[in-house]
């Protein structure tokens, strides 16, 4: 499975019809709620606001709205693009502003399904993979060992505060936390412990 790294966006003009189709990172029905809610407000303009969303591990949770289009010909187009991916943790929205041209049902069918197609292709992805937090206090001579062991594991959204003492945070794949661990104790002789 994988998941996008960060939003993406295409847009395109079909007849007249402004189609803007945007992805977002979700991990709950609740942000997909939340996002449609603030999409819905930031384009109060628009005609329609559809989406298709995919979430959980095994990508066991999905849903769709044509918001007012014919049915059929929004939702489940976006939806059956984003299942023929392999893709979870993931919100599409297809805003569409009409523009006087009536596209019938197998032009939204395709205006719907080709947006979810061309946002994915702009879009970053990785392999979804359990994470968890870490955190350790280091001074500034054990610095440059535990940068120096970071170069050799994957370390998700690291922070760094310097202070008296140098506080690193990040996120690292639940099965390397412990090699993590004991690799950074054992370097530095114990005076550096990673906790969760």
């Amino acid at each position: 499975m994988k998941v996008p790294v960060k939003y993406s966006s295409f847009e395109e003009n079909i007849k007249g019809s402004r189609f803007l189709s945007e992805l977002f990172l979700i991990d709950s029905q609740a942000k997909v709620r939340e996002l449609i809610k603030a999409q819905k407000q930031k384009y109060a303009d628009a005609t329609h606001v559809c989406h298709a969303f995919i979430c959980g591990k095994n990508a066991e949770v999905m849903g769709m709205s044509d918001d007012g289009e014919p049915g059929g010909t929004a939702g489940r187009p976006m939806l059956d693009v984003l299942k023929g991916r392999g893709v979870t943790n993931i919100l599409v929205t297809v805003t569409r502003w009409f523009g006087g041209t009536l596209l019938g049902t197998g032009g939204l069918v395709h205006a719907y399904g080709n947006g979810v197609k061309n946002v994915l292709e702009n879009a970053e992805f990785e392999e979804l993979i359990d994470k968890t937090g870490f955190s350790l206090k280091t001074d500034y001579q054990m610095y440059q060992v535990v940068k120096k062991i970071f170069e050799n594991f994957t370390i998700y959204e690291t922070t760094e505060d310097f202070g008296e003492l140098i506080s690193i945070t990040g996120k690292i794949a639940v099965t390397d936390f412990d090699h993590l661990k004991n690799t950074i104790f054992d370097s530095t002789n114990g005076k550096v412990t990673v906790g969760k």
